[in-house]
């Protein structure tokens, strides 16, 4: 991991059972980052539809979990990545919202008019543009920070340095690139985002994944070389947890 102190992570709770405190989870799998450089922990906490990304198979963070990260000045971010939102899912959802409402916590969105309603709604959430959205060229990216205060880059772009390079130095400080990655980077398709947007209404819809139809190695996790990155100005990492033994996210 990079030395630079200005240099912070948010960490995936994937793999955390419920009944495992956050802390403990932290120091098992994530004992070499020091508490100050991790910025925030997301993951999933009540069941919502709004969630994307993966299947909601059951809370990862429990209340207990979430003060805890509070009394560590660590906030919590909010994986509303679903790429299907109705404006009755916004207002059924809003004490859920109103509940993590709290300067230092986040949340990750796809849906641009999601965004506008809890910026609009809920002033003290940082609002991050989600991987799925795909922003891989220097307009995207303008036009995303227009309206997100951060934003992630696909994990392809992790080894396009000169693309990376290139970048004004004020607006690396607002993109947030993958530590490293599971399946989703060298996945030529990703109808799983929108398959996994559908199961997590929770109305029965079948997972779908590219690979039985255009099939390619599957890397497991893959690493990035977060020292080059850092030094070229970025600042801001997502870690995601190897699974032992697992080929892909899941």
């Amino acid at each position: 991991m990079p030395e630079d102190k200005g240099v912070s992570f948010t960490i995936s709770v994937r793999g955390k059972a419920e009944d495992i405190p956050v802390m403990e989870f932290l120091e098992r799998n994530f004992g070499g980052i020091s508490l100050a450089r991790i910025d925030s922990l997301f993951g999933f906490v009540e069941r919502c539809t709004l969630y994307g990304g993966r299947p909601f198979l059951g809370p990862q963070l429990s209340d207990e979990d979430v003060q805890a990260l509070y009394s560590h000045s660590i906030g919590l971010r909010l994986p509303l990545t679903n790429m299907y939102v109705r404006e009755e899912e916004y207002r059924e959802y809003q004490w859920f919202l109103e509940k993590y409402h709290r300067p230092g916590n986040s949340v990750i969105t796809t849906v641009d008019e999601l965004a506008r309603r809890i910026r609009r709604d809920y002033p003290d959430y940082q609002i991050e543009a989600s991987v799925i959205k795909n922003i891989d060229t220097y307009d995207k990216i303008d036009v995303a920070l227009d309206l997100y205060d951060t934003v992630i880059l696909p994990m392809r772009l992790n080894p396009q340095f000169a693309f990376l390079d290139n970048i004004q130095s004020e607006k690396k400080q607002r993109i947030t690139l993958f530590a490293n990655a599971g399946c989703a980077f060298n996945c030529p398709a990703k109808i799983c985002y929108e398959a996994i947007s559908r199961m997590n209404k929770f109305k029965g819809a079948p997972f779908r994944c590219s690979q039985a139809t255009m099939p390619r190695p599957l890397l497991g996790m893959v690493s990035f070389d977060l020292q080059k990155l850092s030094t070229a100005g970025f600042r801001r990492f997502k870690l995601l947890q190897a699974i032992p033994g697992g080929t892909t996210g899941f």
